[in-house]
């Protein structure tokens, strides 16, 4: 057995369950306890279905799942200190950042955001979160 910290896994209803081997977030033990969230897509938990419409529809999903997970952590977004976001189309950058914007407020979070060739159930946008706890 190993003397080794243990991660806590964090799991909600309000997020969309895992699909694979991996969990919604887990928090490393340490001094600052941070949570580091898998990347969320623009699923409803409730229903389990892909929210249509354009990509800032599926901007403030994605935000309200990543939102649940770190609030199952016991934190909350002021706490989120960094993001990535993955876009499948930069032409989206300023829709995706309008909304965005209103979830981070100053001062906003470090954030990268690339443009990736596809996503999972090929959606248009996820976005990962590193939280304090």
């Amino acid at each position: 057995m190993s003397d080794a910290p243990r991660l806590q896994v964090i799991c909600t209803d309000h997020a969309p369950a895992p699909v694979g081997p991996y969990n919604q977030a887990v928090v490393a033990p340490g001094t600052r306890n941070l949570i580091f969230v898998a990347g969320q897509i623009p699923l409803d938990p409730t229903t389990g279905t892909l929210v249509a419409g354009d990509i800032g529809s599926q901007t403030q999903q994605v935000l309200e799942n990543l939102r649940a997970v770190v609030q199952a952590a016991g934190s909350d977004l002021s706490a989120v200190v960094k993001t990535t976001v993955f876009l499948k189309d930069l032409a989206d950058f300023q829709s995706m950042n309008a909304v965005y914007a209103r979830y981070f407020p100053d001062p906003a979070p470090a954030r990268s955001c690339v443009e990736v060739s596809r996503l999972p159930r090929d959606v248009a946008i996820e976005i990962e979160c590193i939280a304090l706890v």
